[in-house]
């Protein structure tokens, strides 16, 4: 069942508090999972029972999206502030080092967090910041797209779409090879999280200076990429690769943007053989 769970971050200003919704099923090592921007927890749905017979696995709403608030005022959308609001949740959540996984800018938030020494292994699908300036300013002009779109079509119509595979294709596409597949329930849910994503915005705007060019070295780093992503292009795997040499660099057939319900079975054996 979902929760939530507030804790006090540092700013300019003195301390503000964060509050963060989470779902927390299974048992054994902690595992944190981490959306992209504009989506919500439950993109990890198709997976989370898998992972759940071999992990504590804690999927979180990232501040200012899905059912977690705002940010407070004073506080920065950036990975600067982000990063260690994530360390200060595992702390509130009595965690220490979770293994971290994490899809698009969640997979940025894990590589950065796995920089930082707070997590003890990551596994990074599709993750954010391994782009040319061309390729970022084709991911962003998209993800806008979708936002105004989300934004603009009326509810009954998103219903309507949803309960046919070809309108989900046309909802959901972007992000998934193969949408049919994703409930109407689910694609109305993430469609009314994109709309409402009061973080999308700063968050988007923090992403256009970000570039990851170090290596996450000391703890084991998988990288899958779907190989019919939409939105970041494979090639960027090979990329990471080079700056995280020791990286596993997997392979992802047939899978999307947000793989996790292209493929479950997949991705779930990915994350865990990533987490050991």
């Amino acid at each position: 069942m979902p929760a939530t769970v507030s804790f006090d971050v540092p700013s300019p200003h003195g301390p503000r508090t964060v509050t963060v919704s989470y779902a927390r099923v299974g048992a054994g090592e902690p595992l944190l999972l981490l959306h992209g921007i504009g989506h919500h927890r439950q993109a990890w749905d198709p997976v989370v029972d898998i992972l759940a017979t071999e992990r504590d696995v804690i999927a979180v709403d990232l501040p200012g999206f899905g059912a977690s608030p705002a940010l407070p005022k004073g506080l920065a959308y950036d990975l600067a502030t982000v990063v260690p609001a994530l360390g200060s949740l595992c702390e509130a959540l009595g965690i220490e080092r979770p293994h971290v996984a994490g899809n698009s800018l969640g997979g940025l938030l894990a590589l950065e967090l796995g920089r930082e020494k707070l997590v003890r292994s990551v596994t990074a699908l599709a993750p954010a910041g391994f782009w040319t300036p061309v390729e970022r300013r084709y991911a962003f002009t998209v993800l806008t797209a979708m936002r105004q779109a989300a934004r603009n079509t009326p509810l009954p119509v998103v219903e309507r779409l949803s309960r046919t595979a070809a309108g989900r294709t046309v909802l959901t596409s972007t992000i998934y090879a193969r949408p049919g597949r994703r409930s109407p329930e689910a694609v109305v849910a993430e469609t009314l999280a994109l709309a409402r994503a009061e973080g999308f915005a700063e968050t988007l705007r923090a992403g256009t200076s970000v570039q990851f060019t170090e290596d996450v070295p000391g703890l084991p780093v998988t990288v899958a990429w779907g190989t019919r992503d939409r939105l970041l292009l494979h090639r960027q795997g090979v990329r990471a690769k080079r700056i995280i040499p020791e990286a596993r660099l997997v392979r992802l057939p047939g899978c999307g943007h947000v793989p996790m319900n292209d493929d479950p079975a997949l991705v779930a054996r990915v994350i865990l053989d990533g987490s050991r």
